[in-house]
């Protein structure tokens, strides 16, 4: 098949290429060219920005356009209304965040989406991410009736994650000493390893599918406390794990998420967070690698970096000494 990536060279991108290529189609990238530059020398690289290049894809052709880094509705309306005649299918990479609901057990591809109440507000928070994402999935599907496919992943992981919020953890962990620890073992965690997203991404446009996917995993139950020990058996560490209570860490200003990342407090409104309904996209070929393995690739990669990489995610390590001496002498 002929694809169209926009993107194509940072996170979910790359292993889409990497993907599409081992599985024989011919790619062509749209990208402004500033995330890893030259990194697919063999393949087409149309350089420009969507706002205001998409005249350089005029008079071409493909079987479907993989949309990785859609975030403003008014920015993918214009992209798929460039391409609506262009392309066969408009592939969309949303978010679990486009629900309205985590208090909900079991999210399905039919709940409630979330509402933008100015949709005319073009800044990404934590607040309006979701929001924007269901009005991005609008745009295409206004432009693509009967065919859009929009995947909707929930924490993406592995090697060559810009945005540290999990590799923060083999690193760390792989450290050893004390690591701090939020809430308990026992509170939900659901991932998805990159690779396997786009394997299914890949999936899915061979099979000319439409509609909508929900897709992170596992397919079992994983918590953060077996999440963490795999980190150190993987990395062999002599970690010890000091669980905090989110009295504490919410007391001395921690936030989930971004200061101890992948945790969301296991509270009952966020009761779904977690738990989000994925048998839809398993039962078209979701599969899921071992959690070791991607952990390993993790710490691989991460090995690579520059000692003095600013890290984007995660407690530094005289913050984390310092809540660890707090912790060690509450009575």
């Amino acid at each position: 098949m002929r694809l169209l990536i926009l993107g194509g060279t940072r996170f979910l991108g790359r292993h889409l290429v990497d993907a599409a290529l081992s599985r024989g189609h011919q790619i062509t990238l749209f990208n402004r060219g500033k995330s890893n530059p030259g990194l697919y020398p063999q393949i087409e690289t149309i350089t420009g920005d969507r706002e205001t290049d998409l005249n350089k894809l005029a008079g071409r052709r493909w079987d479907a356009v993989i949309d990785t880094c859609g975030y403003l509705p008014r920015i993918v309306h214009l992209s798929a209304q460039a391409l609506r005649e262009a392309v066969d299918s408009y592939v969309f990479i949303s978010s679990i965040s486009a629900y309205a609901d985590f208090a909900q057990i079991g999210i399905t591809e039919n709940s409630p989406l979330a509402a933008m109440p100015d949709e005319t507000v073009e800044e990404i928070t934590g607040e309006t991410y979701g929001p924007l994402k269901v009005l991005c999935e609008k745009a295409v599907e206004a432009e693509f009736p009967g065919r859009a496919l929009v995947i909707r992943p929930g924490l993406i992981v592995g090697p060559h994650d810009p945005t540290d919020r999990f590799t923060y953890w083999p690193f760390r962990i792989a450290g050893g000493g004390e690591v701090l620890a939020p809430e308990k073992p026992e509170v939900p965690v659901q991932i998805i390893d990159g690779r396997d997203l786009a394997e299914f991404t890949l999936k899915l446009i061979e099979q000319k599918a439409t509609g909508v996917y929900n897709a992170t995993g596992p397919d079992y139950d994983l918590t953060l406390g077996l999440m963490l020990e795999t980190c150190k058996q993987v990395s062999n560490s002599n970690a010890v794990f000091r669980w905090a209570s989110v009295e504490f860490l919410l007391q001395n200003q921690v936030n989930p998420w971004s200061d101890l990342p992948v945790w969301v407090p296991d509270s009952p409104e966020n009761a779904g967070f977690s738990k989000v309904d994925v048998s839809k996209a398993i039962a078209a070929g979701l599969t899921f690698r071992p959690l070791a393995e991607t952990v390993r690739d993790t710490l691989a990669w991460a090995a690579t970096r520059p000692a003095d990489h600013p890290w984007r995610a995660g407690l530094t390590e005289a913050r984390e000494k310092q809540l660890l001496n707090l912790l060690n002498h509450v009575p």
